[in-house]
């Protein structure tokens, strides 16, 4: 199997443990995700490709299913996605051994789950057609010491009943600028529609699960401190209307810790 002589996509999916990172992009002050996957890549690759990803986390955010791509130039053609021939194996990695390679250069809390051929015309963030975010909670008086990182500690009793109830309201196209907060740049739009945004509950563990087309700044984080606070008595959920009509973020619930969510999965047709 000869080098393809034309330039080379590559998708690559991702987790990371968000704790000690200034969220996925690189940053100016702080460490980024992105920066770490970068500079894995400039010591297999002499073209230092960047890295696009699907979306932007948060500082302390988490990722099990970041997805990202890169592409070789077309002049450096030094990847293959199926087995390279016994002259090109020296200088070509196997699309299947990409991880492996890229792993050995990260540290581990950063992982790359897997690495695909992609289209040429594949972007990461514009062909995502949804995204799922879970967020944990641990709802007991002591904290898992295990999921401390992953996981927010309420230790008041909740009424789980009326968090589903408050969950389910949120389903649907909505203007969500009353559970976002301000990004530091202009949006043209703050309306977002939900498909999925459900709780379950197992053992003190309680996974909140939303899906969506798209998110906005801190929106998943909004939505689940306000049904946790809802939990503890603060709303009804038949305020949940009102708080979505008001537009205004000071009417909504608290911002939930970052430590809690994670970036689950990223849906492609």
């Amino acid at each position: 199997m000869k080098l393809v002589s034309h330039a080379l996509k590559f998708k690559l999916t991702i987790a990371y443990d968000g704790t000690d990172y200034e969220g996925w992009q690189v940053q100016k002050i702080g460490t980024g995700v992105q920066e770490k996957i970068e500079a894995a890549l400039a010591k297999i690759f002499p073209s230092q490709p960047r890295v696009h990803s699907s979306s932007r986390t948060d500082t302390g955010v988490h990722a099990l299913g970041m997805v990202a791509h890169f592409e070789i130039p077309r002049s450096k053609p030094t990847i293959t996605a199926q087995k390279p021939t016994i002259a090109a194996r020296k200088r070509a990695i196997t699309a299947r051994k990409l991880p492996l390679a890229l792993n050995a250069w990260l540290p581990p809390d950063i992982r790359v789950v897997s690495a695909t051929r992609a289209t040429r015309d594949f972007h990461a963030r514009f062909d995502a057609t949804g995204k799922q975010y879970r967020y944990f909670v641990w709802n007991h008086t002591a904290m898992n010491p295990l999921i401390r990182r992953t996981a927010w500690h309420v230790p008041r009793p909740l009424d789980l009943p009326l968090m589903r109830a408050t969950a389910s309201l949120f389903v649907g196209k909505h203007d969500f600028k009353s559970f976002t907060s301000n990004p530091g740049y202009a949006r043209g739009s703050t309306v977002r529609t939900l498909t999925r945004c459900d709780m379950k509950k197992s053992g003190s563990l309680l996974t909140f699960i939303i899906e969506g087309e798209g998110f906005l700044y801190k929106m998943c984080r909004g939505i689940v401190g306000t049904i946790v606070q809802a939990g503890l008595g603060k709303f009804g959920a038949d305020e949940i209307k009102r708080i979505l009509a008001k537009r205004d973020r000071r009417v909504a619930g608290m911002t939930a810790p970052a430590h809690g969510l994670v970036l689950w999965k990223v849906f492609y047709l």
